[in-house]
């Protein structure tokens, strides 16, 4: 129970009691839980997966998007499917448990009637179930793991380095976890995983000698049978981040490398090779069609919650790709049966980790604990209440962005403001409390500098046709699998399916359109820019918090869309 509040609870009663169930213990609770976990073992290779936790450890409210625009032949394919579509694929059933955790849809209602996801105290208890039955199962984290919170910024990630040591995670591929600096994860590698964590990239090298930086893969045996896990860091972390970080290593798909590397791993004896990848879903499904000798992709990055793999062919075979969701919200579990020296046959399931049906593991509760105690007055401090649902996500803009750019427009004076499409940052109903953690969960990075810059009106359109580029580009190795720049007192028409440089089109402001020669007043934040400084983006949002008191439902900013009215990719 210390996780709910008395609200919650009652709304969990009041669930529990539509359902026919005793609301008066905690074992009712338990019972609820027991069916929906219930997944009996298959085979003899298993593989625990969760990614993209950003540094979650307590249970969240986590909305998923209701626009994921998937173009030319990621039309209506997962990931690219919200809603009704998503379902529909799927088979799941309208209303549902499973509904609530997969779409967006009644979110607010559902969130309410099943109460928070993730934390890791339930995920703890989640894995030791699923481990008890599945013996040697290898857990795997996809990275975006030490950075997304304050408590991870703080600590520079050792409170969730701690936490995944406890948790038994046994392979790691990195992202976020590069903007700690090379000399911080280089620490943790030696000094917190030695002989507990594999910490595995094929794809980095060092700038000048070429060597790798990271071991590329682990071979480990399980109940027999020889079993290998090659490591992929996000390809274009020195682009997507600051370079200054990890100035003398490099990154890229690496394609070549990566068939050298399953074919080593075979070669080693490998019956079962899986990737633990942080490319984003759509490139993890081009790069299944190209290299053979995978078993399967386990991926991350782009946040896709997808409850069955997609089946991909290529020279070798056929290559399973999946995604896991984010912020504690999923754990995957991958099944193999392998004999004969090689995979036969699979069982996937993505599992919701709803808090409440989940018993809290003590000695996880007792480390987070651990790690809150010294920040909770700071964390706690209530800075306003929302009248409105905040959330983050979707490919164009998100409400919790939305009040980011208002504040940055307000207390900066700017004309307009852009704010990262970031795909990280936890859900507010309304009536909650915004507090300095909900702040925090949105803008936690090593690199929070605010900005004031004056661009031209042709620079403003070269930026977003660049961004927009990263989103649409129709071949899936030129995207980075963010969400698009979120824009402020700017009105712009995009058609996603234009070519480069030809999608951003109608730009005005405050009625009247941007003049290509005029200069114009932006204001921002995460600059990626070495030697940036400015006041971080957690003060300004804090200040203009407590300045209002009271935040109304916010009026989202987007582009009007061109050619995408039926694209199962939104509503």
């Amino acid at each position: 129970m210390s996780h709910m509040n008395r609200r919650e609870f009652l709304h969990l009663v009041a669930a529990a009691s539509a359902a026919g169930l005793a609301v008066d213990s905690k074992a009712a609770l338990a019972q609820r839980g027991k069916g929906f976990y219930e997944l009996p073992r298959f085979g003899n290779v298993h593989f625990l997966h969760f990614t993209d936790c950003h540094a979650q450890l307590m249970p969240i409210y986590f909305r998923e998007p209701n626009v994921n625009l998937g173009l030319g032949e990621a039309s209506g394919r997962a990931p690219h499917l919200v809603g009704e579509h998503l379902l529909k694929q799927f088979g799941i059933r309208p209303g549902t448990r499973e509904a609530h955790a997969f779409t967006y849809l009644d979110f607010e209602k559902a969130a309410k009637t099943y109460g928070k996801v993730g934390g890791f105290a339930h995920l703890a208890t989640l894995v030791k179930q699923l481990r008890a039955e599945r013996p040697n199962a290898l857990l795997l984290d996809g990275g975006d793991t030490w950075q997304g919170s304050a408590t991870a910024l703080w600590s520079k990630g050792q409170d969730m380095v701690d936490a995944c040591v406890q948790l038994g995670v046994n392979v790691m591929a990195p992202h976020w976890e590069f903007t700690l600096g090379a000399a911080r994860v280089k620490e943790i590698i030696e000094k917190d995983f030695k002989g507990k964590v594999d910490f595995v990239a094929q794809n980095v090298h060092t700038t000048d000698f070429n060597d790798p930086v990271f071991a590329p893969y682990t071979l480990k045996e399980m109940n027999g049978v020889p079993v290998a896990v090659i490591g992929q860091a996000f390809p274009y972390t020195p682009i997507a981040n600051p370079r200054h970080f990890v100035p003398e290593w490099s990154f890229g798909i690496k394609e070549p490398e990566l068939q050298k590397t399953i074919d080593d791993a075979r070669a080693k004896g490998a019956q079962a090779v899986v990737l633990l990848s942080h490319n984003g879903m759509d490139v993890d499904i081009k790069l299944a069609s190209r290299v053979r000798g995978l078993d399967a992709i386990l991926g991350g990055h782009t946040h896709d919650g997808v409850p069955q793999p997609v089946i991909v062919k290529n020279a070798g075979g056929q290559t399973l790709v999946t995604n896991a969701g984010s912020n504690g919200k999923f754990l995957g579990v991958l099944d193999f049966e392998v004999s004969g020296g090689k995979v036969q046959r699979f069982q996937y399931k993505l599992l919701p980790v709803f808090s409440n049906l989940l018993k809290a593991d003590a000695d996880m509760q007792a480390l987070i604990r651990k790690h809150r105690a010294p920040h909770e007055a700071k964390l706690a401090e209530k800075l306003a209440t929302t009248e409105g649902l905040l959330y983050r996500r979707g490919n164009f803009n998100g409400t919790f962005d939305q009040l980011i750019l208002d504040a940055l427009m307000e207390v900066k004076g700017a004309d307009m403001a852009f704010s990262p499409g970031f795909r990280w940052g936890t859900s507010l109903l309304s009536g909650q409390a915004i507090t300095f953690e909900h702040v925090m969960d949105q803008t936690a990075i090593t690199y929070p500098f605010t900005t004031v810059t004056e661009f031209t009106g042709e620079m403003i359109k070269t930026i977003l046709e660049d961004v927009c580029d990263n989103l649409f580009n129709p071949d899936p190795y030129y995207q980075q699998g963010g969400d698009m720049v979120r824009v402020g007192g700017l009105q712009y028409a995009c058609d996603p399916n234009a070519k480069m440089g030809s999608r951003i089109s109608r730009m005005m402001l405050k009625g009247r359109p941007v003049d290509a020669t005029k200069r114009y007043k932006v204001a921002g934040w995460a600059p990626v820019a070495e030697g940036a400084s400015g006041e971080p983006i957690w003060d300004v949002l804090s200040g203009y918090l407590r300045d209002k008191k009271t935040i109304k439902p916010r009026k989202l900013n987007l582009p009007k869309l061109v050619g995408v009215a039926d694209n199962p990719g939104m509503v």
